[in-house]
């Protein structure tokens, strides 16, 4: 790497990259960062160039010499690569909205992530993913892949299970943001707090200590019980925990618990805000213009503080923190997914989990944490078994398995309504979905039509 190291970014037109930048800059003295390419599909080419040209700007303004590419060629970007990093979407914003509007118009949770929506990005992303993976197995045989593409967990167990690649670290903000805010609801410096998180990917819990071992949890659980901010993404929406179901269990729970924790209350609030402001998709669309219209400014050359107002604001620079630390063999903790072996006792050894790690120059080295109560021990394998049979489908095209996937996800009640959806989706996203083409077709053939008039006016227009 005497050369200085080259970055390849796959998703490069993502509003995110100028957090991206701005990460690798602060870090530019223990980073000798030379090259840095923006990837992206055809689609995203107008985007991906005023990322490219507001990245140079950034860089230029910040004296170094670093030179930034834009390229649709992933192969040119990911040859000889040191470091690739995703952050991609397939279908865009459009197909977000589409995982959103289906499940809510069912009266089910619509949402990234979570329930149908979260089983159908995973399914349009994980052949791409794959796909990356076999590039850089020919390109950039020694690269580390630095994956903060959703959902997280699910596209980190799919590279290291299927695509066989073992150097791959999937990233995710929430802890990263709880880190942040917690220390100031209870009055504690961050650098007198210690971590350990335990789960997976927008489903783990976590306790806290101080420096003298002395364990802080129940301070932050009263914290967030009396409503102070104690790190929720920006979009989920703050429906309280119960307060005797939190202090029973005894860890805090992440922001995406509310899912789950609060089902019926979170599917309300989602269609309320459908019939009315829009989904979250529908809403970052408009966010999402508004920061390309700042990007634009050849004035520009800084992160603009409107990017935090996306859900998503710190993943691009906790990349950066993960590739700054594996390339300096820092053995820092981070809270990352990766392989499990043994960390947490109550899933296999090769599940991948989102846990306390230190990361240097050989990876992620998860922490030991054990096993879990029954309550949380029984959400945790319910929710590992419904990411194995969504990989499972994802790379198969198997129905039965992705009807498996539905059947046992918490937030779809499984029914004929349940299928519907599914159904629903599949023909919705055809054109991301070809290991289903077979079923798409059937299902056509025998005159299904989407119910909500707003996807149907997506499909129609072939987005």
């Amino acid at each position: 790497m005497s050369k200085g190291i080259k970055i390849a970014t796959i998703g490069g037109g993502s509003s995110y990259t100028p957090e991206l930048m701005e990460g690798f800059i602060k870090r530019y003295h223990e980073l000798p960062i030379k090259e840095i390419w923006l990837v992206d599909v055809e689609e995203g080419m107008e985007k991906v160039s005023i990322d490219a040209e507001m990245a140079q700007r950034m860089w230029d303004a910040a004296g170094y010499d670093v030179k930034i590419y834009a390229t649709l060629d992933r192969t040119q970007a990911l040859k000889n690569a040191d470091f690739v990093t995703t952050q991609f979407r397939v279908g865009f914003l459009e197909a977000r909205i589409k995982d959103e509007r289906i499940p809510l118009s069912y009266g089910m949770l619509g949402q990234e992530t979570n329930g149908a929506g979260g089983i159908f990005k995973a399914l349009r992303t994980i052949p791409v993913i794959l796909g990356i993976v076999e590039d850089m197995k020919k390109l950039c045989p020694n690269a580390w892949l630095i994956n903060f593409t959703n959902p997280s967990g699910m596209i980190t167990e799919a590279v290291i299970k299927y695509g066989h690649w073992k150097r791959c670290i999937g990233l995710c903000n929430v802890p990263v943001i709880a880190m942040m805010k917690e220390p100031e609801a209870i009055g504690f410096d961050k650098e007198n707090m210690n971590y350990q998180f335990v789960g997976l990917n927008h489903f783990h819990w976590h306790k806290v200590f101080d420096n003298k071992g002395n364990e802080l949890t129940s301070k932050i659980i009263e914290a967030m019980l009396d409503g102070k901010d104690v790190g929720l993404p920006a979009n989920i929406n703050n429906v309280p925990f119960f307060d005797d179901q939190i202090r029973h269990l005894g860890m805090i729970p992440c922001g995406y618990h509310r899912y789950y924790y609060r089902q019926e209350e979170m599917v309300e609030h989602s269609i309320e805000e459908m019939n009315s402001i829009g989904t979250r998709g529908q809403q970052v669309k408009k966010t999402e213009e508004q920061l390309f219209d700042l990007y634009k400014d050849p004035m520009l050359d800084h992160k603009p503080v409107e990017l935090s107002k996306r859900g998503g604001a710190y993943y691009s620079d906790a990349a950066c923190e993960c590739i700054n630390a594996i390339y300096n063999n820092k053995n820092i903790h981070m809270v990352v997914s990766t392989q499990n072996n043994g960390a947490v006792s109550d899933l296999n050894d090769d599940a991948i989990v989102e846990v306390s790690c230190l990361i240097g120059g050989n990876g992620a080295r998860p922490l030991a944490w054990g096993s879990l109560p029954s309550a949380p021990r029984g959400w945790l394998q319910v929710m590992k078994a419904m990411e194995e049979c969504t990989i499972e489908a994802a790379v198969t095209g198997d129905y039965g398995a992705l009807l498996e996937a539905f059947t046992i996800n918490p937030l779809i009640p499984m029914g004929a309504s349940a299928k519907r959806v599914c159904d629903e989706l599949l023909v919705a996203h055809q054109k991301y979905l070809p290991q289903f083409e077979g079923k798409i077709k059937a299902l056509k053939k025998e005159g299904l039509i989407i119910k909500d008039s707003v996807v149907r006016e997506l499909v129609d227009k072939g987005l």
